[in-house]
């Protein structure tokens, strides 16, 4: 590797695929910066070799080397139970934030054309329910563990707060659903309210996140970023793209502490692979976010106004404009190289540092509580008895032990004691055992399993605890 050049991993993917990985590789190369492309495979065709994560130890072993992907879009066969390619590359190199920039762009109509949007989505990428912890309780109950850590939001958080000074935007606003959720999803609120006062220029600020997605569709220009959790930024990313011209235009970064990974949002339509009419400008412009993580500045915007100039005079693909007038996805890479070099005067590239990624802390562990009591236990069971048989069940199974029953509930509710509650029950139901006055151990709760056990199936338990005397568990409704 010559002097000057960067390695980049090139996954040109699957579907249409290679086609807009080919249109941003020369772009790119058109610029003039020196990029060893080191291309490599992941997705469908790996699937199809038998190898269940759908990415080979040489693609890996890339990008352990360049630190930095380009990656074209991936498909997960349906139904065959494979982990998605995408999610894997994720987790492996614990890409934990996904970038997400939209921007009002010349040439490509949309209902908001004229009111100047310019925003980023900063999505925390590698936990929440995407982390796949799945379970079938019964054949009939399914169940996902939604997993929040505050290591994972503060690194999310920290660097949302970079980008936002990197890039010179004013205001982050943090998205959650903490008003129900208040332990998973208020910990990002908590977390980002603790974190706000360190960055006094930037206007911090909280929002609901179904109140997010509807200020979006009324007022999108009054966001410049939202940091969220993982399927808070995965929904509210698609709509952000909807309103700037679609997928077509949403390009993405995932960005780790040692690796960044950079792949246009949208999926691999294979019913076009192969018929050069695709529009790569996602993937161009993923490029050009990944110029720009390479130091890359000058040649990041040159690309971008490129582009920018490009839809401005007229030369758009088939999903702007459809077949009349539209041109392919050659024809479209090439006029964008033509332009390199010229801008546009009703678009600018905004100015940019280059970012500097936020150091984590070391610790596995950021909130040492000074007490832990252990004070209870919930026991998920299966069973189709009415709660009344149920509840008078599982008091006969306490009596005699350091617990004792306090509730019954399903699917969030309570069911014994009964509550005015309506109920159409399923076939798992939890049973609340708390301490009869001391604290208890985990010997008391493998007793009382062991009596449990005897007369429910019992499928999953949740020790129930008190940190610094607060509970770490929340109440069903209609719990006293």
């Amino acid at each position: 590797m010559s002097k000057g050049t960067t390695a980049v991993t090139l996954i040109p993917g699957d579907g249409i695929g290679p086609e807009v990985a080919e249109s941003a590789r020369r772009i790119v190369d058109a610029t003039g910066v020196k990029i060893d492309w080191e291309v490599h495979e992941a997705g469908a065709e790996v699937f199809k070799k038998g190898l269940a994560t759908g990415v080979p130890q040489d693609t890996i072993a890339s990008i352990e080397r360049t630190r930095c992907a380009l990656k074209g879009p991936l498909e997960t066969p349906v139904g065959f139970g494979e982990k998605s390619a995408n999610v894997t590359l994720r987790k492996l190199f614990e890409t934990y934030a996904n970038v997400r920039p939209v921007r009002e762009t010349p040439g490509v109509p949309t209902p908001y054309s004229g009111r100047g949007l310019d925003l980023v989505v900063v999505r925390e990428n590698v936990e929440d329910l995407y982390a796949g912890i799945e379970h079938m309780q019964t054949p009939d109950v399914a169940q996902t563990l939604k997993l929040i850590s505050r290591k994972g939001c503060e690194k999310v958080i920290r660097l949302a707060f970079a980008l936002a000074e990197a890039e010179g935007r004013t205001n982050v606003a943090c998205a959650t659903k903490a008003n129900i959720m208040k332990m998973t999803e208020g910990t990002m609120k908590r977390t980002f309210e603790e974190i706000a006062p360190e960055h006094p220029d930037i206007d911090a600020w909280h929002v609901i996140v179904d109140n997010c997605a509807h200020q979006l569709v009324k007022k999108p220009e009054q966001f410049e970023m939202i940091v969220t959790t993982n399927m808070n930024g995965d929904i509210l990313s698609d709509l952000t793209s909807a309103l700037v011209g679609g997928l077509g235009f949403a390009p993405s970064a995932n960005l780790g502490t040692d690796v960044a990974i950079f792949e246009a949002v949208h999926g691999s339509a294979p019913k076009y692979a192969g018929k050069d009419v695709i529009n790569p400008t996602a993937m161009i412009l993923s490029a050009v976010l990944m110029l720009r993580h390479i130091g890359e500045l000058e040649a990041a915007s040159s690309v971008e106004n490129a582009v920018m100039a490009t839809l401005a005079s007229g030369v758009r693909t088939r999903d702007v404009i459809g077949d009349d007038g539209s041109v392919g996805t050659t024809a479209y890479t090439e006029a964008v190289i033509g332009n390199l070099g010229k801008s546009v005067p009703e678009w600018t590239a905004r100015e940019v540092k280059r970012l500097a990624m936020p150091v984590p802390r070391e610790e596995t562990a950021f909130v040492i509580p000074e007490s832990v009591e252990l004070v209870g236990v919930d026991v998920f069971f299966q069973t189709e008895e009415p709660p009344a048989t149920v509840g008078e069940a599982a008091q006969r199974i306490a009596e005699g032990t350091a617990l004792e029953l306090k509730m019954v509930e399903c699917r969030g509710t309570q069911v014994w004691p009964k509550t005015s509650a309506r109920l159409d029950p399923t076939d798992v139901m939890r049973a609340r055992f708390i301490t009869r006055g001391s604290v208890i151990t985990s010997e008391d709760i493998l007793e009382l399993l062991g009596r449990f056990g005897g007369r429910f199936n019992w499928v999953h338990v949740e020790k129930l605890r008190m940190f610094d005397g607060e509970p770490s568990f929340s109440r069903a409704q209609g719990e006293i």
